[in-house]
């Protein structure tokens, strides 16, 4: 199955308003907006729909709001597209509509949807960096610190649920869409890309009980570690709450911040993850604080060292 990776997340929330400013404070950008929800895409076309809880129009939740409800996928072709469909259609429900999305449902009960995917062209400066023993990539006189610059989410990187039954979701993925275990936290769940895509996961799942399923937290991807602190830092500043971060994870080597959100779960940044193809052999450790980031920080406000005090 040539599933690309994540196109959409649809979300039904309780405070509409608020939500609409988190993603426009993230840094998306209205797409549109309209009495039944909005869409808030980043620089390739990917998004996140935001619709009031309460909208007949949804999905049914898995779970009390706010929470995700629905989570759409991009593939590479009709032929995919087709082919989903077939296999979807042995033992559940799989109906297109008239916009060409593949509505279904997997395992665990969450909204799935496919679509050929919506991606665009990134149009973005190159992200440039010196970096001493090698030919220099930003010229001289060209400056890398911009405080005003626009920090932009580039695409939607990775969806985290807490499920009921951790191994019955991780079969479904793998054994109707095709994707791949690529590293595994014994006591939590594994991390999982399709086909389409080398990233280290579009997908984590992780065991949970009955009251807390739905999503855990999603994220898009930064150019890079220092797009991604600056937009964390305006994003704190604008009063959200940091959640974990700024920091670096092992399993996938992203940069990652964490912010609290109104979407039922955790909103994050991250950058730089690794990718990996079909000779990868996945790695399997318990999750704890020294697996699963090399690196940890806080964020503090500014301030200058004056007097020779180094505090």
């Amino acid at each position: 199955m040539n599933i690309i990776g994540l196109d959409s997340l649809v979300f039904g929330v309780d405070d509409y308003d608020a939500s609409v400013r988190c993603l426009q404070d993230y840094g998306l950008k209205q797409a549109h907006r309209g009495m039944e929800g909005g869409l808030y895409e980043a620089l390739d076309g990917t998004s996140i729909e935001v619709r009031r809880a309460g909208d007949a129009g949804l999905p049914s939740a898995i779970s009390r709001s706010p929470n995700i409800r629905e989570t759409i996928y991009g593939v590479a072709d009709q032929a995919t597209l087709d082919a989903i469909g077939a296999e979807l259609s042995k033992d559940r429900p799989a109906l297109l509509d008239a916009e060409g999305v593949l509505h279904s449902r997997d395992d665990s009960g969450i909204a799935i949807g496919f679509r050929v995917t919506v991606r665009r062209p990134i149009v973005a400066p190159p992200v440039l960096i010196n970096v001493p023993g090698m030919p220099p990539q930003r010229p001289p006189n060209v400056v890398a610190a911009d405080p005003g610059a626009m920090s932009e989410p580039r695409s939607l990187s990775h969806v985290v649920y807490f499920v009921p039954d951790v191994a019955k979701a991780e079969r479904f993925y793998v054994e109707r869409l095709g994707f791949r275990m690529i590293d595994r936290f014994s006591n939590v769940g594994p991390f999982l890309r399709p086909a389409g895509t080398q990233e280290h996961h579009t997908l984590f799942l992780i065991q949970a009980p009955e009251h807390m399923l739905g999503i855990n937290h999603f994220t898009f991807h930064m150019a890079g570690a220092s797009e991604l602190l600056q937009a964390g830092w305006k994003f704190r500043e604008k009063g959200w709450k940091g959640f974990w971060g700024p920091g670096r994870h092992i399993f996938g080597s992203n940069y990652f911040w964490y912010f609290n959100s109104p979407f039922g779960g955790a909103i994050e940044y991250d950058a730089d993850m690794d990718l990996h193809d079909d000779s990868w052999v996945p790695r399997e450790v318990d999750a704890a604080e020294d697996t699963s980031q090399i690196f940890l920080f806080e964020h503090r406000p500014l301030w200058f060292p004056r007097g020779g005090d180094p505090h």
